[in-house]
Protein backbone atom coordinates (compact mmCIF):
# COMPACT_ATOMS: atom_id res chain seq x y z
CA UNK A 1 0.00 0.00 0.00
CA UNK A 2 1.41 3.40 -1.14
CA UNK A 3 -0.86 5.69 -3.58
CA UNK A 4 -4.18 4.60 -3.76
CA UNK A 5 -6.36 5.87 -6.40
CA UNK A 6 -9.71 7.56 -4.56
CA UNK A 7 -13.20 7.98 -5.79
CA UNK A 8 -14.47 11.28 -3.98
CA UNK A 9 -18.01 12.22 -2.85
CA UNK A 10 -19.58 15.36 -5.00
CA UNK A 11 -22.61 17.50 -3.40
CA UNK A 12 -25.53 19.17 -4.61
CA UNK A 13 -26.14 22.39 -2.43
CA UNK A 14 -27.79 25.46 -3.48
CA UNK A 15 -24.70 27.56 -4.18
CA UNK A 16 -23.06 25.50 -6.70
CA UNK A 17 -22.19 26.09 -10.51
CA UNK A 18 -24.53 24.15 -12.50
CA UNK A 19 -23.38 20.97 -14.31
CA UNK A 20 -19.69 20.38 -16.22
CA UNK A 21 -19.41 24.34 -15.47
CA UNK A 22 -18.36 23.33 -11.99
CA UNK A 23 -14.70 22.20 -11.46
CA UNK A 24 -16.47 19.70 -8.84
CA UNK A 25 -18.51 17.93 -11.18
CA UNK A 26 -15.98 17.99 -14.13
CA UNK A 27 -13.47 16.05 -11.27
CA UNK A 28 -16.30 13.72 -10.16
CA UNK A 29 -17.16 12.50 -13.27
CA UNK A 30 -13.80 10.83 -13.56
CA UNK A 31 -15.48 8.79 -11.87
CA UNK A 32 -17.47 6.42 -14.22
CA UNK A 33 -20.35 5.60 -11.68
CA UNK A 34 -21.50 9.68 -11.55
CA UNK A 35 -23.87 10.75 -14.34
CA UNK A 36 -23.76 14.81 -14.23
CA UNK A 37 -27.14 16.52 -14.93
CA UNK A 38 -26.72 19.96 -16.71
CA UNK A 39 -29.69 21.31 -14.30
CA UNK A 40 -28.25 20.28 -11.12
CA UNK A 41 -25.62 22.18 -9.24
CA UNK A 42 -22.41 20.96 -8.12
CA UNK A 43 -20.81 22.43 -5.32
CA UNK A 44 -17.89 20.54 -3.38
CA UNK A 45 -15.85 17.37 -3.86
CA UNK A 46 -14.61 16.29 -0.72
CA UNK A 47 -11.51 14.38 -0.09
CA UNK A 48 -11.14 12.03 2.75
CA UNK A 49 -12.34 10.19 5.50
CA UNK A 50 -15.41 12.66 6.79
CA UNK A 51 -18.41 10.51 7.14
CA UNK A 52 -20.96 13.52 5.76
CA UNK A 53 -18.44 12.56 2.53
CA UNK A 54 -16.49 9.71 2.76
CA UNK A 55 -14.09 9.12 -0.06
CA UNK A 56 -13.48 5.09 -1.46
CA UNK A 57 -11.03 3.23 -2.79
CA UNK A 58 -11.69 3.57 -6.32
CA UNK A 59 -13.73 1.06 -8.31
CA UNK A 60 -14.61 -0.93 -4.68
CA UNK A 61 -16.94 0.34 -1.65
CA UNK A 62 -14.23 -0.01 0.90
CA UNK A 63 -13.80 3.61 2.41
CA UNK A 64 -10.59 4.87 2.73
CA UNK A 65 -11.12 4.95 6.68
CA UNK A 66 -11.20 1.55 6.52
CA UNK A 67 -7.55 2.15 4.97
CA UNK A 68 -6.48 4.30 7.77
CA UNK A 69 -8.32 1.85 10.44
CA UNK A 70 -6.31 -0.95 8.97
CA UNK A 71 -2.87 0.42 10.26
CA UNK A 72 -2.78 3.99 11.35
CA UNK A 73 0.82 3.96 12.14
CA UNK A 74 1.79 2.97 8.34
CA UNK A 75 -0.88 5.05 6.36
CA UNK A 76 -0.82 8.45 8.67
CA UNK A 77 2.73 8.02 10.28
CA UNK A 78 3.21 7.72 13.99
CA UNK A 79 3.29 11.10 14.78
CA UNK A 80 -0.27 12.00 13.14
CA UNK A 81 -1.45 9.04 14.41
CA UNK A 82 -1.21 9.99 17.77
CA UNK A 83 -1.65 13.61 17.64
CA UNK A 84 -4.83 13.08 16.04
CA UNK A 85 -6.06 9.59 17.25
CA UNK A 86 -5.92 7.85 14.17
CA UNK A 87 -7.83 10.20 12.19
CA UNK A 88 -6.43 12.26 8.95
CA UNK A 89 -7.07 15.69 10.30
CA UNK A 90 -7.69 17.14 7.50
CA UNK A 91 -10.52 17.63 5.23
CA UNK A 92 -9.56 18.47 1.19
CA UNK A 93 -12.09 19.78 -0.98
CA UNK A 94 -12.65 21.50 -4.37
CA UNK A 95 -15.40 24.29 -4.57
CA UNK A 96 -17.39 25.68 -7.38
CA UNK A 97 -19.02 28.94 -6.45
CA UNK A 98 -21.86 29.89 -8.53
CA UNK A 99 -24.08 32.08 -5.68
CA UNK A 100 -22.39 33.69 -2.64
CA UNK A 101 -21.77 31.35 0.55
CA UNK A 102 -23.12 32.80 3.66
CA UNK A 103 -21.18 35.21 6.02
CA UNK A 104 -19.54 33.05 8.46
CA UNK A 105 -16.78 32.03 10.96
CA UNK A 106 -15.65 29.18 12.58
CA UNK A 107 -14.68 28.95 16.45
CA UNK A 108 -11.42 28.66 17.99
CA UNK A 109 -11.14 25.16 20.19
CA UNK A 110 -12.55 27.05 23.18
CA UNK A 111 -15.40 28.00 21.79
CA UNK A 112 -16.31 24.85 19.87
CA UNK A 113 -16.14 23.12 22.98
CA UNK A 114 -18.39 25.20 25.08
CA UNK A 115 -20.92 25.22 21.64
CA UNK A 116 -20.89 21.40 21.39
CA UNK A 117 -21.15 20.96 24.84
CA UNK A 118 -24.35 23.43 25.27
CA UNK A 119 -26.05 22.55 21.81
CA UNK A 120 -24.45 19.24 20.24
CA UNK A 121 -27.38 19.14 17.99
CA UNK A 122 -26.32 22.43 16.71
CA UNK A 123 -22.32 22.36 16.81
CA UNK A 124 -21.68 18.65 16.47
CA UNK A 125 -18.09 18.94 17.40
CA UNK A 126 -15.62 20.56 19.58
CA UNK A 127 -13.12 20.83 17.02
CA UNK A 128 -11.82 24.62 15.80
CA UNK A 129 -12.42 24.74 12.13
CA UNK A 130 -9.62 27.01 10.30
CA UNK A 131 -9.79 27.06 6.34
CA UNK A 132 -7.37 27.60 3.72
CA UNK A 133 -8.67 28.08 0.02
CA UNK A 134 -6.82 28.37 -3.05
CA UNK A 135 -8.09 29.69 -6.12
CA UNK A 136 -8.13 27.70 -9.56
CA UNK A 137 -10.28 29.93 -11.31
CA UNK A 138 -10.71 33.71 -10.90
CA UNK A 139 -12.44 33.95 -7.47
CA UNK A 140 -13.76 36.77 -5.09
CA UNK A 141 -14.54 36.34 -1.83
CA UNK A 142 -14.88 38.28 1.67
CA UNK A 143 -12.63 38.09 4.82
CA UNK A 144 -11.90 40.28 7.27
CA UNK A 145 -12.87 43.72 8.03
CA UNK A 146 -11.96 46.33 5.99
CA UNK A 147 -9.90 49.67 7.13
CA UNK A 148 -12.09 51.59 9.35
CA UNK A 149 -11.52 54.69 7.48
CA UNK A 150 -13.11 53.00 4.01
CA UNK A 151 -15.77 52.00 6.71
CA UNK A 152 -16.12 55.38 7.70
CA UNK A 153 -16.08 56.50 3.94
CA UNK A 154 -18.77 54.10 3.03
CA UNK A 155 -20.91 55.20 5.85
CA UNK A 156 -20.33 58.82 3.50
CA UNK A 157 -21.23 57.39 0.85
CA UNK A 158 -23.83 55.13 1.00
CA UNK A 159 -26.74 56.67 3.68
CA UNK A 160 -28.62 53.53 2.92
CA UNK A 161 -25.79 51.77 5.18
CA UNK A 162 -25.67 54.61 7.93
CA UNK A 163 -29.26 54.53 8.71
CA UNK A 164 -29.33 50.91 9.65
CA UNK A 165 -26.29 51.59 12.03
CA UNK A 166 -27.41 54.98 13.17
CA UNK A 167 -27.33 54.01 17.04
CA UNK A 168 -23.41 53.68 16.34
CA UNK A 169 -22.37 55.50 13.35
CA UNK A 170 -21.12 58.14 14.78
CA UNK A 171 -18.98 57.05 17.54
CA UNK A 172 -17.63 54.44 15.39
CA UNK A 173 -16.20 57.59 12.85
CA UNK A 174 -14.57 59.21 16.33
CA UNK A 175 -13.27 56.11 17.30
CA UNK A 176 -11.64 55.13 13.78
CA UNK A 177 -10.62 58.55 13.48
CA UNK A 178 -8.77 59.15 16.66
CA UNK A 179 -9.65 56.01 19.64
CA UNK A 180 -6.81 53.51 20.51
CA UNK A 181 -6.90 50.00 19.50
CA UNK A 182 -9.53 48.73 22.04
CA UNK A 183 -11.72 51.93 21.31
CA UNK A 184 -11.41 51.16 17.09
CA UNK A 185 -12.51 46.92 18.00
CA UNK A 186 -15.17 47.90 20.12
CA UNK A 187 -16.76 50.82 18.04
CA UNK A 188 -16.34 48.32 15.19
CA UNK A 189 -18.30 45.28 16.92
CA UNK A 190 -20.96 48.22 18.09
CA UNK A 191 -21.35 49.09 14.01
CA UNK A 192 -21.32 45.60 13.21
CA UNK A 193 -23.80 44.55 15.66
CA UNK A 194 -26.28 46.84 14.89
CA UNK A 195 -25.72 45.87 11.53
CA UNK A 196 -26.56 42.44 12.07
CA UNK A 197 -29.36 42.60 14.56
CA UNK A 198 -31.16 45.69 12.30
CA UNK A 199 -34.71 44.79 12.17
CA UNK A 200 -35.70 42.61 8.59
CA UNK A 201 -38.23 45.44 7.84
CA UNK A 202 -35.65 48.15 7.90
CA UNK A 203 -33.04 46.36 5.74
CA UNK A 204 -35.36 45.60 3.00
CA UNK A 205 -36.45 48.98 3.15
CA UNK A 206 -33.12 50.33 3.18
CA UNK A 207 -31.94 47.45 0.68
CA UNK A 208 -34.28 48.06 -2.15
CA UNK A 209 -33.95 51.76 -2.06
CA UNK A 210 -30.12 51.25 -2.51
CA UNK A 211 -30.56 48.88 -5.31
CA UNK A 212 -33.25 51.09 -7.29
CA UNK A 213 -30.46 54.36 -6.67
CA UNK A 214 -27.70 51.81 -8.00
CA UNK A 215 -29.02 48.86 -9.92
CA UNK A 216 -29.15 50.69 -12.95
CA UNK A 217 -25.85 51.89 -13.12
CA UNK A 218 -22.92 50.25 -15.02
CA UNK A 219 -20.42 48.34 -12.69
CA UNK A 220 -17.38 47.66 -15.29
CA UNK A 221 -15.61 45.87 -12.00
CA UNK A 222 -17.68 42.77 -10.67
CA UNK A 223 -15.98 43.04 -7.05
CA UNK A 224 -16.59 46.89 -6.12
CA UNK A 225 -19.14 47.54 -3.55
CA UNK A 226 -21.99 48.27 -5.62
CA UNK A 227 -21.74 45.53 -8.22
CA UNK A 228 -21.58 43.19 -5.07
CA UNK A 229 -24.46 44.65 -3.73
CA UNK A 230 -26.40 44.24 -7.05
CA UNK A 231 -25.23 40.72 -7.53
CA UNK A 232 -25.96 39.37 -3.84
CA UNK A 233 -29.57 41.12 -3.45
CA UNK A 234 -30.23 38.73 -6.46
CA UNK A 235 -29.16 35.46 -5.03
CA UNK A 236 -30.48 36.42 -1.35
CA UNK A 237 -33.04 39.44 -1.58
CA UNK A 238 -33.17 41.83 1.23
CA UNK A 239 -30.69 39.89 3.41
CA UNK A 240 -28.90 41.60 5.86
CA UNK A 241 -25.86 40.40 4.83
CA UNK A 242 -25.84 42.40 1.58
CA UNK A 243 -24.39 45.39 3.59
CA UNK A 244 -21.39 43.51 4.58
CA UNK A 245 -19.69 44.50 1.64
CA UNK A 246 -19.11 47.66 2.86
CA UNK A 247 -17.42 46.21 6.41
CA UNK A 248 -15.05 43.17 5.00
CA UNK A 249 -12.32 43.28 2.72
CA UNK A 250 -13.12 42.06 -0.92
CA UNK A 251 -10.49 39.91 -2.31
CA UNK A 252 -10.23 39.39 -5.95
CA UNK A 253 -7.61 36.32 -6.21
CA UNK A 254 -6.17 34.98 -9.54
CA UNK A 255 -5.19 30.77 -9.88
CA UNK A 256 -3.01 29.89 -7.34
CA UNK A 257 -3.68 33.06 -5.52
CA UNK A 258 -4.31 31.56 -1.90
CA UNK A 259 -5.82 33.22 1.45
CA UNK A 260 -6.04 31.82 5.08
CA UNK A 261 -9.04 31.69 7.57
CA UNK A 262 -7.93 31.51 10.90
CA UNK A 263 -10.62 31.29 13.87
CA UNK A 264 -12.93 33.79 14.75
CA UNK A 265 -12.63 35.40 11.30
CA UNK A 266 -15.58 36.50 9.46
CA UNK A 267 -15.56 35.65 5.76
CA UNK A 268 -17.65 34.37 2.83
CA UNK A 269 -17.32 33.30 -0.72
CA UNK A 270 -19.11 35.13 -3.85
CA UNK A 271 -17.42 33.18 -7.24
CA UNK A 272 -15.69 30.72 -8.23
CA UNK A 273 -13.66 27.60 -8.30
CA UNK A 274 -11.08 26.91 -5.84
CA UNK A 275 -8.95 24.61 -3.68
CA UNK A 276 -10.24 23.94 0.51
CA UNK A 277 -8.11 22.44 2.80
CA UNK A 278 -9.48 22.45 6.76
CA UNK A 279 -9.17 20.99 9.73
CA UNK A 280 -12.46 17.90 10.15
CA UNK A 281 -14.88 19.95 12.01
CA UNK A 282 -18.69 20.88 10.60
CA UNK A 283 -18.55 24.16 13.30
CA UNK A 284 -20.02 27.04 11.09
CA UNK A 285 -21.60 30.38 12.97
CA UNK A 286 -23.64 31.98 10.02
CA UNK A 287 -25.39 35.07 10.13
CA UNK A 288 -26.22 36.18 6.62
CA UNK A 289 -26.73 35.10 3.11
CA UNK A 290 -27.97 32.23 3.91
CA UNK A 291 -31.48 29.90 4.48
CA UNK A 292 -29.61 27.93 7.04
CA UNK A 293 -29.69 28.53 10.99
CA UNK A 294 -28.48 31.69 11.62
CA UNK A 295 -26.44 32.63 14.89
CA UNK A 296 -26.13 36.20 15.06
CA UNK A 297 -25.53 36.91 18.95
CA UNK A 298 -22.63 34.06 18.90
CA UNK A 299 -21.24 35.05 15.88
CA UNK A 300 -20.72 38.87 17.07
CA UNK A 301 -19.24 38.05 20.05
CA UNK A 302 -16.69 35.34 19.03
CA UNK A 303 -15.24 37.67 16.38
CA UNK A 304 -11.45 39.37 17.05
CA UNK A 305 -12.49 42.99 14.84
CA UNK A 306 -8.58 42.30 13.58
CA UNK A 307 -9.48 45.04 10.50
CA UNK A 308 -6.82 45.94 7.63
CA UNK A 309 -5.95 45.85 4.08
CA UNK A 310 -7.02 42.68 1.79
CA UNK A 311 -3.46 41.70 1.04
CA UNK A 312 -3.06 41.02 4.83
CA UNK A 313 -5.65 38.08 4.12
CA UNK A 314 -3.38 36.63 1.61
CA UNK A 315 -1.06 33.49 2.61
CA UNK A 316 2.13 33.53 0.23
CA UNK A 317 3.32 30.11 -0.55
CA UNK A 318 7.00 29.27 0.01
CA UNK A 319 9.54 27.13 -2.03
CA UNK A 320 8.95 23.50 -1.26
CA UNK A 321 12.42 22.13 0.45
CA UNK A 322 14.27 19.75 -1.76
CA UNK A 323 11.42 20.44 -4.57
CA UNK A 324 11.85 22.29 -8.19
CA UNK A 325 8.70 22.31 -9.62
CA UNK A 326 6.46 22.49 -6.17
CA UNK A 327 5.53 24.86 -3.49
CA UNK A 328 3.71 25.04 -0.19
CA UNK A 329 0.90 26.81 1.36
CA UNK A 330 1.72 26.61 5.29
CA UNK A 331 -0.53 28.47 7.87
CA UNK A 332 0.00 28.76 11.08
CA UNK A 333 -1.58 25.45 12.44
CA UNK A 334 -0.19 21.93 12.91
CA UNK A 335 -3.58 20.25 10.82
CA UNK A 336 -2.73 20.69 7.25
CA UNK A 337 -0.37 22.40 4.17
CA UNK A 338 -1.15 22.05 0.46
CA UNK A 339 1.37 21.87 -1.81
CA UNK A 340 1.18 23.25 -5.73
CA UNK A 341 3.18 21.25 -8.18
CA UNK A 342 4.04 22.54 -11.69
CA UNK A 343 5.10 20.82 -14.38
CA UNK A 344 6.01 21.55 -18.41
CA UNK A 345 5.65 18.75 -20.54
CA UNK A 346 7.55 16.34 -19.57
CA UNK A 347 9.10 17.50 -16.16
CA UNK A 348 9.10 15.30 -13.14
CA UNK A 349 9.21 16.11 -9.66
CA UNK A 350 10.45 13.45 -7.10
CA UNK A 351 9.00 13.61 -3.32
CA UNK A 352 11.37 12.16 -1.04
CA UNK A 353 8.82 10.35 1.31
CA UNK A 354 6.10 13.07 3.64
CA UNK A 355 6.02 12.37 7.42
CA UNK A 356 2.33 12.35 7.01
CA UNK A 357 -0.58 11.40 5.15
CA UNK A 358 -1.30 13.11 1.52
CA UNK A 359 -4.07 13.62 -0.54
CA UNK A 360 -3.52 14.44 -4.14
CA UNK A 361 -5.74 15.73 -6.85
CA UNK A 362 -4.50 16.84 -10.37
CA UNK A 363 -6.48 19.61 -11.59
CA UNK A 364 -4.67 20.28 -14.91
CA UNK A 365 -3.30 18.04 -17.92
CA UNK A 366 -2.08 14.25 -17.41
CA UNK A 367 0.87 12.19 -16.43
CA UNK A 368 2.02 9.41 -14.40
CA UNK A 369 2.21 8.94 -10.62
CA UNK A 370 4.87 6.46 -9.68
CA UNK A 371 5.76 4.96 -6.38
CA UNK A 372 7.64 1.86 -5.33
CA UNK A 373 5.29 -0.85 -6.25
CA UNK A 374 3.46 0.59 -9.57
CA UNK A 375 2.72 3.72 -11.84
CA UNK A 376 -0.69 5.52 -12.04
CA UNK A 377 -2.17 7.31 -14.77
CA UNK A 378 -2.98 11.17 -13.85
CA UNK A 379 -5.94 13.37 -15.35
CA UNK A 380 -7.73 15.94 -14.37
CA UNK A 381 -10.26 14.99 -11.38
CA UNK A 382 -7.46 11.98 -10.84
CA UNK A 383 -7.28 12.14 -6.46
CA UNK A 384 -4.52 9.56 -4.78
CA UNK A 385 -4.44 9.34 -0.83
CA UNK A 386 -0.27 8.34 -0.46
CA UNK A 387 0.58 6.65 2.78
CA UNK A 388 3.11 8.43 5.15
CA UNK A 389 7.18 8.02 4.77
CA UNK A 390 6.14 6.96 0.93
CA UNK A 391 8.81 8.18 -1.80
CA UNK A 392 6.99 8.95 -5.19
CA UNK A 393 7.81 10.96 -8.51
CA UNK A 394 4.60 12.99 -10.28
CA UNK A 395 5.63 13.06 -14.12
CA UNK A 396 3.66 15.25 -16.90
CA UNK A 397 3.02 13.40 -20.27
CA UNK A 398 5.40 15.39 -23.09
CA UNK A 399 3.09 17.25 -24.33
CA UNK A 400 0.98 19.17 -21.84
CA UNK A 401 2.00 20.87 -18.41
CA UNK A 402 0.47 19.25 -15.44
CA UNK A 403 -0.66 21.05 -11.96
CA UNK A 404 -1.48 19.19 -9.12
CA UNK A 405 -2.47 20.12 -5.14
CA UNK A 406 -1.42 17.23 -2.52
CA UNK A 407 -2.70 18.07 1.10
CA UNK A 408 -0.57 17.47 3.64
CA UNK A 409 0.30 17.29 7.18
CA UNK A 410 3.95 17.47 8.56
CA UNK A 411 4.27 17.22 12.40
Amino acid sequence: MVAIRLACAVNNYHWGKHGLSSKAAQFAATNPEVSIDDNQTYAELWMGTHPSGPSKVFGTDTPLSDVVDECPEQALGPKVASKYQGQIPYLFKVLSIEKALSIQAHPDKQLAQKLHSERPSVYKDGNHKPEMSIALTDFIAMSGFRPLDEISGFLDTYPEFQALVSSSAAGFKQAAATGSEAEKKQALKQLFAELMNAAADDVARELQKLVKRIGGQEQPDAASPQALVVRLNSEYPDDVGVFCVFMLNVLCLQPGDAFYMGPNDPHAYVSGDCIECMATSDNVIRAGLTPKMRDVPVLVDMLTYDHGAPDAKLLKPTGLVGAQHSVIYDPPIDEFAVIRTQLEGGQSERFEGMAGPQILIVVDGKGVLTDSEESHVLAPGYVFFVVADSPFTVRAAADKPLVAYTATCQL
